[in-house]
């Protein structure tokens, strides 16, 4: 099975169809074979039959008895071969003709007790040591002179035509055999010059690299059907161009949000050791590393948890979380730095959802300090929680203003939709991505609508406790 596997696929179309032609040919070998036996047994039956109704009419009404002994030479130049038989004779008696050039064995005839042959009414067949096959035909008639019973035998042995069946036989099967051989080398170049489209898009695909995603394969001139073929590799060809610019640009961000704190860390430390400074000098240089150390190491930890919740088959645990407390608390824990924009927050939330509570959290975390972040000063943060039939809901919903184009792009990794007051804030674009990673894992769906002007809404959409969780 694994060398069957291993071959191409011409190849095995090939051998497949070279099965199925040599089928085909031998049954029709053996029909064209089994129908010129027939054909030949059934013209020599005939013609054995007419020669013995013949030679009794002979009897009946030309020839006497006396007159068919004296023409024995007659009866054999009628005979159709030189090995047939032909006896006369009166029943219970010796024959008074007898050709028998080959003292072939007669069948006791007339009485019943040699079976006929089947399908035929008159002939009968008797199969000699050596393997002949030999029919034999059976008449009777009145003598003319004394009116006594006559019987008239005709045999033929079928030497003849088995000599014309083996010949038949080694014809058919040179035949069958360039047959299936002609059959097989069609099969193999119409199926080489069939294939070619497969052998063009191997070509193409061959062609493309990291710096050649822009390749597309050419589906109207591709035969029907492998349409859908080229259309799902061009598709496949597009998710990895964009996944390969998401790539690159997430590598050129990432290294973008490293070199600015490292390059603070070297900066201050080089003028700090360029001369001699006090305690409260080198106390402070420490405190401002410490603080870009700290950030570091939550872009570290940001980055781990996204390619862990990428790349592994987590499987979390999940409890019930009631809506109510948990945003409560919530807005509890930001009242503080809500206060400094003026800004509130109103919380109505009513059931439970069914998540893993640290990664919630996590999530309407990230969310509410989003909104604190870019919402408008001095307005209200607004926190809903609900439950229904098919799962829960969290809004968070807050005063602002985003460009609609922009909204597709807000759970990207490290972009920022306003980068000016996001170098102030120190965001290093990687909450919301956050938001949708942990969505993921809980077979949920993080959405953001503008649903009126001046009005931007985050929507966390958990299934229910029956669904399973995301990987």
């Amino acid at each position: 099975m694994k060398f069957w596997s291993s071959r191409s696929l011409i190849t095995r179309i090939t051998v497949c169809f070279a099965l199925i032609a040599c089928l085909v040919i031998d049954a029709l070998g053996a029909y064209l074979y089994h129908s010129a036996r027939v054909s030949l047994e059934h013209r020599a039956d005939i013609a054995l039959m007419s020669r013995a109704e013949h030679f009794s009419r002979l009897v009946r009404q030309m020839y006497t008895v006396n007159e068919l002994k004296e023409r024995p030479l007659l009866f054999e130049s009628m005979l159709g071969a030189e090995q047939d038989v032909l006896i006369f004779r009166r029943p219970g008696e010796a024959p008074f003709i007898d050709v028998n050039p080959d003292n072939v064995p007669v069948p006791a005839l007339g009485d019943g007790r040699v079976p006929r042959k089947p399908g035929t009414a008159d002939i009968v067949e008797t199969v000699l040591p050596n393997g002949l096959r030999v029919h034999w035909a059976y008449a009777s008639a009145v003598a003319r002179e004394d009116g006594t019973l006559v019987e008239v035998i005709a045999g033929h042995p079928l030497s003849g035509e088995e000599r014309i069946l083996a010949e038949d036989r080694r014809r058919i099967l040179i035949a069958m055999l360039a047959g299936a051989l002609a059959a097989t080398l069609l099969a193999y170049g119409v199926l080489r010059r069939g294939l070619q489209p497969v052998r063009d898009i191997a070509m193409h695909a061959a062609q493309i690299s990291p710096t050649s995603l822009s390749v597309r394969l050419d589906s109207h001139a591709a035969p029907p059907e492998l349409r859908q073929l080229t259309d799902a590799f061009n598709a496949m060809l597009d998710r990895l161009a964009e996944g390969y610019q998401r790539l690159s640009q997430f590598s050129a961000d990432l290294a973008h949000e490293i070199r600015t704190p490292v390059n603070v860390l070297i900066g201050q430390t080089q003028v700090t050791l360029a001369q001699t400074r006090d305690v409260d000098e080198y106390q402070q240089t420490l405190e401002s590393n410490l603080e870009e150390l700290n950030r570091l190491s939550k872009l570290a930890e940001n980055m781990l948890f996204l390619a862990h919740a990428d790349h592994a088959a987590l499987s979390i645990d999940r409890e019930p979380v009631a809506l109510a407390d948990e945003l409560h608390k919530i807005a509890e824990y930001f009242e503080g730095i809500a206060d400094e924009r003026g800004m509130r927050f109103n919380v109505d939330a009513h059931g439970a959802l069914w998540a893993n509570p640290m990664l919630c959290r996590r999530a309407i975390n990230n969310l509410v300090v989003n909104a604190v972040r870019y919402g408008a000063s001095d307005s209200v943060v607004r926190l809903k929680g609900l439950q229904d039939e098919h799962g829960s809901t969290v809004i968070v919903e807050n005063d602002g203003e985003i460009a609609p184009d922009l909204l597709a792009r807000l759970f990207d990794r490290f972009y920022r939709a306003d980068a000016a007051r996001s170098r102030l804030t120190e965001s290093s674009g990687l909450g919301l991505a956050i938001v949708k990673a942990i969505m993921n894992l809980h077979g949920g769906t993080a959405t953001v609508s503008c649903p009126a002007p001046r009005v931007v809404r985050f929507e966390l959409r958990f299934p229910g406790a029956a669904a399973p969780s995301g990987t």
